[in-house]
């Protein structure tokens, strides 16, 4: 098996809490996600049960749309590139136990112009004996400060973490951060940042006429995943549907 990342990799991922890895999924490879990823957006793929607005406005109109699990709707997502090379580069960040917990759209439509709260994913989670948790961030489309890249705190998720609170209605968590102690990550079509669970990280509005899409996976430990289901929670939830166009 090729190796992804090298030990300076593991080092830098330790130490700053995210990995920027360049070109992990080929240009062919983007076209198939991305027409997928319409499908979606356009309800040709129905994920109704799975869709909500991030950004929690009453708007009719999704500013920050998430879905849920997209490959229950899709099962061949799992055995396609992308699932396949994140959980080979998770298992090498953070341990051979890790297994996919959930994988998740977000997109930022043109003009939308809505921030992603600064947060720490693991204030969305219930409290787990073993912590470890490593997600994924694929650029479906450039992504860059503009429309809407991430920026992450360097070194955060080596600090308690953070007091959270909900926007909106129903919409994301957020805490204190600031752009001024962070850094920006611009990434092509086809590259991707791994980001520990207790890093710090937030994103802007999109402000351009290009989409921002991502396509996000996350893991941790099996014994974890069993846990979660155990305990009811399987990251999906009811959620209200809204239409774009």
């Amino acid at each position: 098996m090729i190796e992804l990342v090298d030990s300076s990799d593991i080092k830098f991922f330790h130490t700053e809490g995210y990995l920027i890895v360049e070109n992990l999924i080929p240009a062919y490879d983007i076209d198939y996600y991305s027409a997928l990823y319409d499908a979606f957006l356009e309800n040709r793929i129905d994920a109704r049960r799975y869709r909500s607005d991030l950004s929690g406005s009453e708007s009719e109109k999704e500013k920050i749309t998430q879905i849920m699990v997209p490959s229950r709707l899709v099962p061949e997502l799992l055995n396609n590139s992308f699932h396949q090379k994140s959980l080979q580069i998770a298992r090498t960040l953070l341990g051979e136990d890790l297994e996919l917990d959930f994988d998740m759209l977000i997109n930022k439509a043109p003009y939308t112009d809505t921030i992603t709260p600064w947060h720490q994913d693991m204030a969305y989670w219930m409290e787990m004996p073993d912590k470890r948790a490593v997600s994924c961030w694929l650029a479906i489309d450039h992504a860059y400060k503009e429309n809407g890249c991430m920026w992450y705190t360097p070194k955060s998720h080596l600090q308690p973490p953070l007091n959270h609170i909900q926007t909106g209605n129903k919409g994301a968590l957020r805490c204190e951060g600031s752009e001024e102690n962070s850094i920006f990550v611009e990434l092509q079509p086809g590259s991707c940042v791994f980001h520990h669970g207790g890093t710090l990280h937030y994103s802007r509005g999109n402000s351009t006429s290009d989409n921002r899409r991502a396509l996000i996976t996350n893991f941790r430990p099996g014994k974890m995943v069993e846990l979660e289901r155990e305990k009811g929670i399987d990251h999906t939830g009811e959620r209200k549907v809204k239409v774009n166009g």
